[in-house]
C-alpha cells in the first residue's frame, strides 16, 4: 500500500527528495568540469536548467518537511533549525539555492551586471558543500553514500581549482614574457 516506503513514509520521502536534490545539484556542478576535461560544450547549455531542477527538488524537500512532517508548526520548525545542526545546514543550503534561482533569469543578469551575477552564482559551490554536509550529518556515517557524494563534490571542485591555477599560471607567463621584437 505504501509503495515500499517502509514504516516511516514521510521520512523516506524526505530522504529520497534530499538525495534527488543533491544528485541533481552535483549534476549541475559537473557541467563545467565536463567541459574542462572533455571539451564538451553541451553541458554548459543545460547547466541553468539542471540547477533550476535542483532548486525545484530542494523546494519539494522543504515543503514536505514543513507541511507534512511538521504540519506548518513554525515554532517547532524554528526550534529544529536551531537545535539540529543538519537542519541548520540544509536550510542554509536552501537559502543559497533560493538566491540563485531568483537571480537566474536573463533580466537579473542584466540588472546585476554579469560580473556580480557570476560572483553570486559561484555560491552554488557553497550550496553543494552545505548539501553534502547536510546529507553526511543526517545519516551520521551510517551509510557510505554521503561520503561518496562528498568525494564527487571534492573531485568536481578539484578540477575547477586545477583549471583556475592553470589559467592563472598561463596568464602570469604571458604578462612576464617580454613583448615580441618589432621588425622595422
Amino acid at each position: 500500500m505504501l509503495g515500499g516506503l517502509g514504516a516511516d513514509p514521510v521520512g523516506e520521502v524526505l530522504n529520497r527528495l534530499g538525495l534527488y536534490t543533491l544528485s541533481i545539484l552535483l549534476g549541475s556542478l559537473a557541467c563545467t568540469p565536463l567541459q574542462i576535461v572533455f571539451g564538451w560544450k553541451w553541458p554548459l547549455r543545460v547547466r541553468r536548467m539542471v540547477g533550476l531542477w535542483a532548486f525545484a527538488y530542494a523546494s519539494l524537500h522543504l515543503v514536505t518537511y514543513t507541511a507534512i512532517d511538521q504540519s506548518f508548526d513554525f515554532t517547532a520548525i524554528g526550534k529544529d533549525i536551531v537545535k539540529r545542526q543538519f537542519i541548520t545546514v540544509g536550510f542554509a543550503a536552501f537559502v543559497v539555492l533560493l538566491a540563485l534561482a531568483v537571480t537566474t533569469p536573463q533580466r537579473m543578469v542584466r540588472k546585476l551586471g554579469f560580473r556580480w551575477w557570476k560572483r553570486l552564482h559561484r555560491l552554488v559551490y557553497v550550496a553543494g558543500v552545505l548539501g553534502c554536509i547536510h546529507f553526511l550529518w543526517r545519516f551520521k556515517l551510517k551509510e557510505p553514500q554521503p561520503i561518496a557524494y562528498g568525494v564527487v563534490l571534492l573531485a568536481l571542485l578539484g578540477i575547477r581549482a586545477i583549471d583556475w591555477a592553470r589559467k592563472r599560471t598561463h596568464a602570469a607567463r604571458i604578462l612576464a614574457s617580454p613583448p615580441p621584437a618589432r621588425s622595422v
